[in-house]
């Protein structure tokens, strides 16, 4: 049933037979682990404090890191509108700001820069970049994004792994690689964090596509995204280029073992992780979880595996 099938279905329910569960619903809410508040879409929360603070606060703390990273669940327009006002507000305060994007693969970084400094149109830019088929969504969720960053000559950094790469791993390992294919890669992967890869073995386990058979070469998988974007990042504050702000899936930053971690470890760097986070009901957030979540609607759709809406 789609969302618009369901959506109707729940009115006639209301309007006609007062279908069990829909007359009163309850509305989305969520606690932090260890704290007894309760906090509903639109707020945005300090998960070490477990208080709810206000946007100025959140910028505030954001001001003085050198890395940003602020997640998304990629279908949520709600997400894409948080996104732009953190970058709104932060760059204000820091001219030389970088964005790093994982919508864009590091090979498209020719065209994002010809982009951005206005030497191809629009639609010159997505077929080179091939949008549709290496991303997928829906390029207006993403258009103020970009058209922010082409009119203040923003820094944009592709730094996502060749989707084609990627999908290889997943279906027949690391190791299939050629060593033109290989090359193209992090030297280091890590693939022996067992927090990252017990998180992963749950959600696989759950939502397992038909396709991908072998959880390792799935693991190994999302390693290689991962790694990729946490040398992209990891590159540019090296370069001492200045502060970056990251825009991912939320499945990439959660609990920090994705691409957060990975930068670090290439490279000293003070951190700080937002997650926007569509309540679907009454949930509990683990403390681990991000550093400030911002609490939205649902996505909709509300998960999906790969390149989908949390990852």
């Amino acid at each position: 049933m789609s969302f618009l099938q369901t959506t109707i279905l729940a009115v006639i329910c209301l309007g006609i037979i007062g279908c069990a569960g829909l007359r009163h619903p309850q509305a989305p809410s969520a606690a932090i682990e260890g704290a007894g508040e309760r906090f509903r879409p639109g707020q945005v929360v300090d998960v070490a404090s477990g208080r709810a603070i206000a946007f100025e606060e959140l910028i505030a703390h954001l001001s003085s890191k050198d890395l940003i990273f602020v997640g998304e669940a990629h279908d949520n327009p709600d997400h894409h509108l948080i996104q732009i006002q953190i970058l709104q507000a932060v760059a204000s305060g820091s001219p030389s700001l970088a964005v790093g994007m994982e919508f864009f693969q590091q090979d498209h970084q020719p065209f994002v820069d010809k982009y951005i400094q206005g030497k191809i149109t629009e639609r010159e830019f997505l077929e080179a970049v091939n949008w549709k088929k290496t991303w997928g969504f829906e390029y207006h969720l993403y258009r103020p994004l970009m058209q922010l960053a082409k009119e203040r000559k923003y820094r944009v950094l592709a730094i996502n792994a060749p989707s084609s790469l990627v999908r290889k791993v997943a279906r027949t390992g690391l190791d299939s690689l050629e060593p033109s294919e290989r090359e193209q890669l992090p030297k280091e992967i890590d693939l022996n964090q067992n927090r990252h890869r017990s998180f992963l073995q749950e959600i696989y386990n759950e939502h397992s596509p038909q396709e991908l058979k072998n959880f390792d070469f799935f693991y190994e998988a999302q390693c290689v995204w991962e790694e990729t974007m946490a040398h992209n990042l990891a590159e540019h504050l090296a370069s001492g280029e200045g502060r970056i702000i990251a825009l991912t899936g939320n499945g990439h930053i959660v609990n920090k073992f994705g691409i957060p971690d990975r930068t670090l470890r290439r490279v000293p760097a003070s951190m700080v992780t937002v997650m926007p986070y569509p309540l679907n009901g009454k949930e509990t957030i683990d403390r681990q979880t991000a550093d400030f979540v911002w609490f939205t609607l649902p996505s909709p759709q509300r998960f999906s595996m790969g390149q989908g809406g949390f990852w």
